[in-house]
Parts: C-alpha cells; structure tokens; sequence
C-alpha cells in the first residue's frame, strides 16, 4: 500500500499515485507502458491477472522496472506529515527522509523494555516512565552482583540466586558439551565414510595396476619367445648358406664329372649325385 495522500502539503501529481490502491508511490516500480505502481500493490495484483490494471496491456514481473529518474526525485521531494501528526507531531520533511525520522519520532508509542511491565508510552517520556517503573531492575546492593528488581530487594537471597545462577551455567554448558561431541561425532564419521570411499577407490586402482603388469609381462614373455624363435630361424638360414657356398665351390668346371656325397643339414640324410 502507498501513502495516504492526505497526508501531503500541497498538490500531489497524478502521475505520482499508484494505479491500483490510487496512494502516493511506495518502492515505486514501472511497467513498460509507463503506469507505475507500489511495489506490494503491483505484486498482489500479478498474482491474479498478468495485465497491467490501467490499460489492460499484458504484463508479467519480469517486465518491471525502477521509476524513472525525475519522477523518483519528484517524489522524493513531496513533503509529508509525520505519521504520528494525530499525537502530536508538527514535523513536516520530504517524503525520502520520513522514514528516518518515524523510526526517531518521540510521538511513537513503545512498550517498557523491563521484563514484566505491560506498559505502553510515547518514546519521548520513556525516560521519565523507567526511572519510576515497578518492573526496574537494579545492582544486587549486598555485592553479589545480581540483578534484581526493586520490590524485590527484601525478598533476594544471594547464595541461593548465585548456587541458581551456577546451576544455569552448568546446565548451559552441558548443553554446550553435548552439541559439540555430536557435531564432532558427525564429522567424523563423515570423515569415515570419505576414507572408505577412498579406500575402495585405490583399491580398484591397484588391481587395474596389477592387471595392466600381468599383461604388459604376458606380452614381453610373447616378444622374447618370437625374438628366440627368430634367431634361429637365423642361424638356420646362416648354415644352409654357408652349405650352399661349400657346394657351390665344390662344383667342377665344365667337362668334367664327379660323384659326391651330400648331407641334408635338416633331416641328416645322406645323398649321392652326380656332378658334371
């Protein structure tokens, strides 16, 4: 809800009063059709009906924006009453300070702050209410510290208030004890339950270690056996070279004839040919 235009000085400008309660602006916000309204009106109003309540144009929260610039200064510069006028406030002030001042306002009424007292007076004879009030409190005059009230006084037993006073301390810390042992039980089994998780994922990554070794030896035991079995495939072929060399030189020119015998290097059988 806006501000009750009765209480301005002076003409208010049509332009500067909501669209739905007709009240001066309050947190004033504006549509894109250029109608402003009171922040809570505008609001409560989107909740029932997304049209904009002055020309019935569609409008939804997200399209709303802050005033414009002279028109938030024109309407920071109306002058206003005090709210509390009716108790007898004569303050008139601009209508961007009038907050400030309501919240200092010696018309406004407030409750006694000492406990018990139901009281209800203007801020500005408070002071005068608390220097004779029932329900004041007072330094314990037997040096025990307490505070206590006045008509109290005849009634106030020390060390029964102190060993009162004790208990409540113990009990508070006890409380206190007791919250901290649970939160540390809470963290650490939290802290427990991250190093199982932990635990669990090493472990896997250890047995995908030891999966890639075994493989990675089942591989070199698969190269060293092809690189053995090379080697003699090697040296086989290096002998039956050296064999054919030999042949070869044994060989007579042409015109001549010869037999001899040749052993076979793989199945170690004997032959004779005929050389010619």
């Amino acid at each position: 809800m806006g501000f009750d235009i009765e209480r301005f000085v002076g003409t208010v400008n049509e332009g500067l009063l909501c669209c739905v309660c007709r009240d001066v602006l309050e947190d004033p916000l504006q549509a894109p059709c250029e109608h402003a309204y009171c922040s809570t009106c505008i609001h409560g109003w989107l909740v029932h009906d997304r049209i904009c309540p002055e020309d019935r144009q569609p409008l939804n929260i997200t399209q709303l924006r802050p005033l414009f610039r002279y028109m938030k200064n024109d309407l920071d510069r109306l002058q206003i009453r005090c709210i509390n006028a009716q108790h007898g406030c004569t303050v008139v002030c601009e209508l961007e300070n009038i907050s400030k001042h309501e919240r200092e306002c010696g018309f406004v009424t407030v409750c006694c702050p000492n406990m018990g007292c139901s009281t209800i007076v203007e801020r500005r004879n408070l002071d005068v209410h608390l220097n004779i009030c029932d329900f004041r409190c007072k330094e314990c005059p037997r040096g025990c510290g307490m505070q206590i009230l006045n008509h109290d006084d005849a009634e106030h037993n020390c060390i029964a208030e102190l060993r009162t006073e004790v208990e409540l301390l113990r009990a508070e810390m006890i409380c206190k004890l007791e919250d901290q042992r649970r939160e540390m039980e809470s963290r650490l089994d939290s802290q427990r339950r991250h190093m199982v998780q932990r635990e669990g994922l090493l472990q896997t990554e250890v047995d995908d270690l030891k999966g890639q070794v075994t493989r990675i030896m089942q591989e070199m035991r698969s190269l060293m056996e092809m690189e053995r079995q090379r080697r003699q495939d090697l040296e086989r072929a290096e002998l039956e070279k050296r064999e054919l060399v030999e042949l070869i030189k044994g060989i007579p020119r042409e015109g001549s004839e010869s037999i001899k015998s040749v052993t076979c290097s793989r199945c170690k059988r004997s032959e004779r040919i005929t050389i010619i």
